[in-house]
C-alpha cells in the first residue's frame, strides 16, 4: 500500500489552517539543525500507529528527502488496525522540498550531518580501509567488504539499515 503524498505548498496551507499534525521522523540532531516550525519530533523507530490517534486532523510525516517518511507511512498503515480511518500523508521530497519552496525553516544550531550522509561516509571509509588491508595485508579482509556490501543490499531491498539505527543512537545525534 503506497501512502498518500503531499507537496510543500499544500502542507503550508494545512498548517496555517490548523488542519494537520506534522511529525518529523528524522533523528534529534537532524531536527535540531533544521526543522519545519510546528513539527513534532518522533524518530521513525519510536513512532507507532497508536501515537496517531488524533481525531479530525490529517497527519503528515516528513524526513530529509522523503524516503524515510514513505517507509514510516507504509509501516504505520500496515500496523494500524484502522488504516482506512487514518488520514496519513508523507511530505514529498521531505524538508529539502520545503526549503526549495522557500518556506520558513527553524534552526536551533548545530552542524551534524544528516544521518544518511553519516552512514555513507562510514561505509565508504570502512570499504576503503578494508580494501587496502586486503590488498596490502591479506585477502581475507575482503570478507568484511562483502559483509558491508550485503548490508547495503539489505538496506536497499528492505528500507531497514542497521548502521543507520546504530548511528542514530550515537551521542552526536541526540
Amino acid at each position: 500500500m503506497q501512502p498518500n503524498t503531499i507537496d510543500a505548498p499544500t502542507l503550508k496551507k494545512w498548517l496555517d489552517n490548523g488542519e494537520v499534525i506534522l511529525i518529523d521522523v528524522r533523528e534529534p540532531a537532524e531536527h535540531k539543525t533544521s526543522n519545519i516550525p510546528g513539527a513534532i519530533l518522533k524518530p521513525s523507530g519510536l513512532l507507532s500507529a497508536s501515537d496517531l490517534a488524533v481525531e479530525g486532523k490529517k497527519i503528515v510525516l516528513h524526513c530529509q528527502r522523503g524516503s524515510r517518511g514513505t517507509n514510516a507511512c507504509q509501516r504505520l498503515l500496515e500496523e494500524s488496525s484502522t488504516a482506512d480511518a487514518l488520514e496519513l500523508y508523507n511530505l514529498e521530497g521531505g524538508i529539502e522540498a520545503w526549503k526549495q519552496a522557500g518556506l520558513p525553516i527553524g534552526e536551533k544550531g548545530g552542524s551534524t550531518l544528516p544521518l544518511d550522509r553519516q552512514v555513507q561516509l562510514t561505509i565508504g571509509s570502512f570499504l576503503l580501509f578494508f580494501s587496502l588491508l586486503a590488498y596490502f595485508v591479506s585477502p581475507k579482509f575482503l570478507m568484511v567488504t562483502a559483509f558491508l556490501g550485503l548490508g547495503l543490499i539489505n538496506a536497499g531491498l528492505t528500507g531497514w539499515c542497521g548502521l543507520a539505527r546504530l548511528m542514530g543512537k550515537m551521542p552526536w545525534n541526540q
